[in-house]
């Protein structure tokens, strides 16, 4: 499965879809796409890894950077979607319980914007 990223907006709040492996060579490329919402008024990210297949340390590095971000500046990070794969990497790791997770994208994304998601 090819590594691909897109973003949806609403609002103050950003959902990251990621699909594929997330590791050394393509966790940049997430990184690169989270960097600009901590920069910007964004309240919220969601990170939907529904699909991603694979994740190693650099990628759970990027996600807690993106949880570090969110605690720096009273903002939310949410993972959704993981897979038994990704949530046994942040199983072993104790991650589970220091991120916020949702079961899926679409209701982490309506909890924190209280409106069904749609692009913008």
């Amino acid at each position: 499965m090819e590594f691909h990223v897109e973003t949806v907006r609403k609002k103050n709040s950003a959902m990251v879809r990621v699909t594929g492996e997330v590791d050394m060579y393509t966790s940049p490329g997430l990184r690169d796409t989270l960097v600009p919402f901590f920069d910007k008024k964004v309240d919220a990210i969601v990170v939907d890894l529904s699909e991603v297949s694979f994740m190693d340390s650099s990628g759970i590095a990027t996600l807690v950077e993106g949880l570090q971000w969110s605690r720096k500046n009273d903002r939310q990070f949410i993972l959704a979607g993981l897979g038994e794969t990704v949530f046994n990497a942040l199983s072993l790791t104790k991650l589970d319980h220091v991120f916020t997770i949702h079961e899926n994208a679409a209701r982490a994304f309506e909890a924190i914007t209280r409106n069904p998601m749609k692009e913008e």
